[in-house]
């Protein structure tokens, strides 16, 4: 644009000086008015896609931009560890499982499993088969209850290796969720 408006400016004033025979050390003649402006054709206004809005651009001298739109997005929100721990865990139902004592991550920091308090015992959930509800401090799991008494069960002493690969796949079957590859989520240090 401000290229075009140049060359509009420089262009005229070149022509006349190569008419009049303009040299060095004489008073140069008087620039040309610009052009008059000319009208500028109607912009018909097109319906924006769902979920966005139509945002008017500034009015400018030389060129007329093109309308922009934006898209409106729900910026995430921080979660502290705190607001998961103690949080009531459901299956279909809308049977109460029991409650998030704890959490495993890697040694990446993603997180892997949930640890559920259920009537003394402990059972994982993997992170991604809970959906979580933090204005109720809830979580639900879509796993059926006859599915759901299948789920081994643990005390403290009889923890297994969460990372083993049979058993990710065992416990990770049970909730319909793939394991995750630890390749792709790697963090570079």
């Amino acid at each position: 644009m401000f290229r075009i408006a140049i060359r509009r400016m420089i262009t005229p004033t070149l022509a006349t000086i190569a008419l009049c025979g303009y040299v060095a050390g004489q008073t140069p003649p008087p620039a040309p008015e610009p052009p008059p402006a000319r009208p500028r054709p109607a912009v018909t206004p097109e319906d924006p896609p769902a979920g966005t809005r139509r945002v008017e651009p500034l009015p400018l001298t030389t060129t007329m931009a093109p309308p922009v739109t934006t898209t409106t997005q729900t910026n995430p929100q921080a979660r502290r560890v705190k607001n998961v721990l103690g949080t009531k865990v459901r299956i279909q139902g809308d049977v109460v499982i029991g409650t998030v004592d704890d959490i495993v991550f890697n040694d990446d920091g993603y997180i892997d499993y949930l640890v559920v308090l259920n009537e003394g015992r402990i059972v994982f959930v993997p992170w991604q088969a809970a959906k979580f509800n933090f204005d109720e401090r809830a979580a639900t799991v879509s796993i059926t209850q006859e599915r759901f008494r299948q789920v081994p069960t643990y005390t403290i002493q009889t923890i297994p290796n969460v990372y083993e690969p049979v058993w990710q796949q065992r416990i990770y079957g049970y909730y319909g969720v793939t394991v995750p590859r630890y390749e792709e989520r790697r963090i570079r240090r």
